[in-house]
């Protein structure tokens, strides 16, 4: 049942028509913008042969070139910006631990575009104004603290700035100022919930109601597994720097079926990660963003890497995305067989004796690709138990997805921790 009309922005209230014709109107401008002040853009659709005036129909997109994060670190720092630098009023960049970073910029109209955003992510999520938030997401370049904290802000909570790290405070601050709400992702809340265990305190009996997990996949069974043992609601949030941030799509707590797509500003489409071509509704693909109201650094027809499928809308107009489990640049071909990390997690997560923390090892054996599972035990878990966790995980994992994996079960905490991303796959073919 969809969310009292009151309770609405006026983007929320659209007909699917009106929004259709609202997604289109913002489409032509922002392809005009780019066209007339993004170098890039004017060389890409020139090659391409074709001009703004091209897109008549929403289905017209599909004739643009994409974008990829190639693109954005070729143009690096800010060779994408459609605004004067002088308009830009934040930065934020990705790591570059692969390379050279990709930087984004906001304008003052992107920075308030983006708070109510995420305060409308937070509000399908179940939060109100008035409500405390604990924002366990890291400052900084990474755009998930600064996000949900305007957005929170924007929304009417109370906010918490408390970052990710020094565990043991966290836990402290969540017990001393009660907050209802915390938004940090998946892996962090695994490893709040084992500080909690390891203090001697209840998970279940905190203040806390909500959590709005994100900047990585995670799965349903994560999900019930976090439910069950803080006892909140979980729901999905999806974003990424490139189109804005967090608040791109969000899932709905009273349905939990999916993300609803923002589509009054940010436009979908899934596409074959192989051919590139646009695939039917319901169809699962790559997932590719156009920006329709970003001004200093709109992108278009981006290439997320993200698996998923659209859907139509449940409790909001806007289609929904399948809850995003996987990632074209984290499928590890093992042998001729395509496996993702979620699919182990969903083994890992059902198996007794072992610890929701695990971590793929890539290795050559000879002229073949080998794959160790390594997996913590509980640390109530015997020897006996970590040894029939270990056979357990291998049987299901060739059962299952048809390949034999190598199963390691570690001593509890001595997989690395992460206050953000969590390092699914360690790659060590090269070495």
């Amino acid at each position: 049942m969809a969310e009292a009309t009151e309770l609405l922005d006026a983007g929320e209230r659209l007909g699917a028509q009106a929004l259709r014709a609202l997604q289109l109107e913002r489409l032509r401008a922002t392809l005009r913008r780019v066209y007339e002040n993004v170098p890039f853009y004017r060389k890409s659709f020139d090659k391409a042969g074709v001009r703004p005036e091209d897109c008549r129909t929403l289905a017209d997109l599909a004739r643009f070139p994409f974008t990829t994060k190639a693109d954005l670190r070729a143009n690096y720092p800010y060779g994408l910006f459609a605004v004067p630098r002088e308009r830009v009023r934040r930065v934020h960049a990705s790591s570059g631990t692969t390379g050279v970073p990709t930087v984004v910029g906001y304008t003052e109209g992107d920075l308030s575009m983006w708070a109510d955003m995420v305060a409308r992510s937070i509000r399908a999520a179940g939060g109100r104004p008035g409500d405390m938030v604990h924002v366990a997401y890291g400052y900084g370049l990474f755009t998930g603290g600064l996000g949900a904290h305007y957005g929170a802000e924007r929304l009417g909570c109370t906010v918490v700035p408390a970052s990710g790290g020094m565990t043991a405070r966290q836990v402290r601050l969540i017990q001393d100022l009660k907050p209802r709400i915390i938004m940090v992702t998946p892996s962090y809340m695994l490893t709040l919930l084992d500080e909690f265990e390891r203090q001697g305190v209840d998970p279940r009996g905190t203040s806390l109601q909500l959590g709005i997990f994100g900047a990585e996949p995670w799965t349903e069974r994560m999900r019930q597994e976090i439910e069950e043992r803080f006892a909140i609601d979980a729901v999905d949030i999806y974003g990424l720097s490139e189109v804005i941030g967090p608040g791109v799509a969000q899932e709905c707590v009273e349905t939990k079926d999916g993300l609803h797509v923002f589509e009054d500003h940010f436009f979908p489409e899934v596409v074959d990660p192989v051919t590139g071509e646009v695939l039917p509704e319901g169809e699962r693909g790559e997932l590719v963003f156009t920006s329709l109201t970003k001004e200093a650094m709109p992108v278009i027809r981006y290439r997320t890497r993200d698996l998923t499928r659209l859907l139509p809308g449940t409790a909001r107009v806007f289609r929904r995305l399948e809850k995003v489990t996987g990632r074209c640049d984290d499928m590890v071909i093992l042998r001729g067989v395509n496996l993702f990390p979620t699919q182990i997690e969903e083994i890992v997560l059902r198996t007794p004796g072992v610890a929701p923390h695990f971590q793929l090892r890539l290795t050559r054996e000879g002229r073949l690709d080998a794959l160790t599972v390594r997996a913590e035990a509980r640390p109530d878990a015997t020897p006996e138990a970590r040894e029939a966790a270990g056979r357990s995980i291998a049987a299901a994992v060739k059962e299952g997805i048809g390949v034999s994996v190598g199963v390691e079960i570690v001593d509890p905490e001595s997989l690395e921790r992460s206050v953000g991303k969590i390092r699914r796959i360690v790659d060590l073919r090269s070495r």
